[in-house]
């Protein structure tokens, strides 16, 4: 997500801040600068997970947008004035411009992931920074199949260069776009042929947005990701400068001149911007049609500025504040991840005046960064005169620096495989034995595979039915029915709640139909099986509201109720705002000193959203004479302190799953909470033997 380019100019210089470092520029426009502020505000808040602007990440759209118009201004300028197009003073221009920073971020935030990240969590990291280093590193999340809104995403400290990425590749195949699509000339004039520029602009747009609709629905990671999927916002931003942007390139298209309705359209630019960003959220299929809105809105405030129309919005982007936010935009971008990511493995990072600090941290950085940085390498001579030497030493160092991180990658792999931290290795694959029995199909179908586990003619029959936190209990359960006259069935479904709403998911980009069918076919069966015991469990982290809840979950246990004997639902586990191994494992002094003796604990007294979710469930169970909640929350976390490590034994394997050891250690208390005495041998302290398929 690049933002600034050879365009702007101080107030006091109309002619463009640029002037040392390129020959054509746009003008100064203190709406797009503006613009930027409002775009990058919306992205940090997003990031720094301010609730009703969840939908910010919509900021890089606006970018995108914003690049393609002043891109297309700059190269449309340069080959009207001259005939031809200088591609090595282009890309020494840009990456001047872009890369000395993006280096130093990757630099100084490696070094920093090395000191307070563990080893497990560096392997990632560093993979990241060598394709963000070769501007490459939206086809290594692409292909990753790394979902930009998923959990597990934001622990990744270059995971936000995807978007520079596409800004890259924009920038090496547009300026070869523009000349072939400019290859008409007036003879005359030497002006090029603007309606078939704008014409060729059309197409990409077309062509563009029908593919990143398509891949929306059927590959959505690179739908988000791909340059391809993204060329139509650049083709909008190229349309809106051809009609308004650009008076003295004079079209004849029916669009070129200045309307009274373009005063409205800026207001009504912004409120669609704004709107995104509180309309949408991570279950939304995006780009899509959905992309439309933030981008069309970015379109329409740009194209009103263009001819001075904006009135009122014109004041509030111009904004001193807003101006010196837009100017540190893209160094703010750069920094404001990385700052919240690091600064989250050493403080908690769920209080929100600890966010708040971080991003004013970052920003503070970014600034730094702007004045005595990036702008001294910008507007430095040698550089500027020398534009292939420039193009030369930005490659060679971009290689150096991705060897560097590929380095980074080996040593840390060695560590991980060190004495110190093998057991924080070992606790992440500290699963329930049925992952590797078939059991959980995910969203691949929505067949119903039961793993059986006992004597299939047993007298009495448990069933556990749930998503991937619900069956984390399988170890205690094994202890449990571990007893002569019963079997065990294993009916799971990773990423499914057991409440019969349905349910976005945002990983595949869709909603996940095969949970609803796959519960639905799950129900039935237990409906003719007639169990002595379901127990039911899954996260409370789906983003339902109260009334899903109660209602979904209510008739998902009318159901079950009906047919089973008792009906025990478990209560999710408490989630830690931290990766569980990675926090226990060993890692540099400055860790240490930055954390204290505190560091791997979360208290469970602002747990909100699993407290609420568990009064909504006793509330649906409540109607129901045989079924009862199973509360193991003091178990997990005593005195209401969340743990990575008790007793000896590590806790979570991740942020949210219990490891397999230390759910079977609690299978004593939780036979009592299901009212079932323990097998005498387990009870006597002996080892539980697993049950049998």
């Amino acid at each position: 997500m690049e933002m600034p380019v050879d365009r702007t100019a101080p107030r006091g210089n109309p002619s463009g801040t640029e002037a040392p470092t390129s020959r054509y520029r746009l003008g100064y426009r203190g709406d797009i600068e503006g613009l930027r502020a409002v775009a990058i505000l919306l992205v940090v808040a997003a990031h720094a997970k301010v609730r009703w602007l969840a939908g910010g990440f919509v900021g890089v759209d606006v970018f995108y947008v914003l690049s393609g118009y002043l891109i297309t201004g700059l190269l449309v300028q340069e080959i009207r004035t001259t005939g031809s197009l200088r591609f090595a003073d282009f890309y020494a221009r840009r990456l001047r411009r872009l890369l000395p920073a993006m280096l130093l971020m990757i630099g100084i935030s490696g070094v920093l992931g090395w000191l307070l990240l563990a080893p497990g969590e560096q392997a990632a990291q560093a993979s990241a920074a060598a394709a963000a280093s070769l501007w490459l590193s939206n086809f290594h999340f692409a292909f990753q199949r790394m979902d930009y809104f998923a959990p597990g995403s934001e622990t990744n400290l270059f995971l936000h260069t995807w978007s520079l990425g596409v800004e890259e590749q924009f920038y090496l195949v547009w300026p070869l776009l523009l000349v072939l699509a400019m290859g008409a000339w007036r003879a005359a004039r030497r002006t090029p042929d603007a309606r078939r520029l704008a014409w060729s602009m059309l197409l990409v747009l077309v062509a563009g947005f029908a593919l990143a609709w398509y891949w929306t629905y059927a590959e959505p990671q690179l739908a988000f990701y791909m340059m391809p999927a993204r060329a139509w916002q650049f083709a909008l931003g190229a349309l809106v400068f051809l009609g308004f942007g650009a008076p003295a390139f004079d079209s004849g298209m029916p669009f070129s001149r200045k309307q009274n309705w373009l005063r409205a359209a800026a207001w009504l630019g912004l409120a669609m911007i704004v709107a995104a960003a509180l309309l949408l959220d991570n279950r939304v299929p995006y780009p899509g049609w959905w992309a439309w809105l933030p981008s069309a809105g970015a379109a329409l405030v740009i194209a009103a500025g263009g001819h001075g129309a904006i009135g009122g919005v014109d004041r509030l982007l111009s904004l001193r504040p807003m101006q010196a936010i837009g100017r540190v935009s893209y160094a703010w971008y750069l920094w404001h991840w990385p700052v919240l990511l690091l600064g989250a493995a050493v403080i908690d990072i769920a209080d929100p005046w600890n966010r708040l600090g971080l991003v004013l941290l970052s920003l503070a950085i970014a600034a730094l960064s702007f004045h005595f940085f990036e702008s001294p390498l910008r507007r430095q001579r040698r550089l500027v005169a020398r534009p292939r030497m420039a193009v030369f030493a930005s490659l060679a160092l971009m290689l150096l620096a991705g060897s560097v991180a590929l380095r980074w990658q080996t040593v840390a792999m060695l560590r991980m495989q060190g004495s110190e931290q093998l057991p924080y290795q070992l606790a992440r694959v500290d699963a329930p034995v049925i992952y590797g029995m078939g059991c959980d199909d995910w969203y691949h179908s929505a067949d119903v595979h039961a793993c059986a586990f006992g004597n299939a003619k047993a007298e009495h029959t448990a069933v556990a039915m749930g998503d991937s936190v619900g069956l984390q209990w399988f170890p205690a359960y094994a202890r449990v029915f571990d007893r002569p006259g019963w079997r065990l069935l294993v009916i799971t479904k990773s990423s499914c709640p057991m409440v019969d709403v349905p349910i976005f998911y945002a990983r595949i980009g869709r909603e996940y139909t095969e949970c609803a069918q796959w519960r639905n076919r799950a129900l039935q069966d237990l409906a003719t099986l007639k169990p002595d015991l379901v127990i039911l469990g899954s996260t409370f982290t789906a983003d339902y509201t109260q009334d899903q809840w109660q209602q979904g979950t209510r008739r998902v246990l009318q159901r079950l109720s009906a047919s089973a004997g008792r009906v025990y639902v478990m209560r999710s586990t408490p989630t830690l705002p931290f990766d569980g191994p990675s926090c226990l494992a060993p890692r540099s002094k400055l860790y240490e000193w930055l954390t204290g003796p505190a560091r791997c604990t979360a208290a469970l007294a602002d747990a909100t959203r699993f407290n609420d979710v568990y009064r909504w469930l006793q509330a649906a169970a409540a109607p129901f004479p045989n079924v009862r909640m199973v509360d193991m929350t003091p178990e997990i976390c005593p005195q209401g302190i969340c743990r990575a490590s008790l007793d000896g034994k590590i806790v979570f394997r991740d942020f949210q799953h219990l490891t397999a050891s230390f759910a079977e250690s609690l299978g004593p208390a939780l036979a009592g909470k299901l009212g079932m005495a323990m097998p005498a041998a387990d009870a006597s302290g002996d080892s539980a033997k697993t049950v049998q398929p």
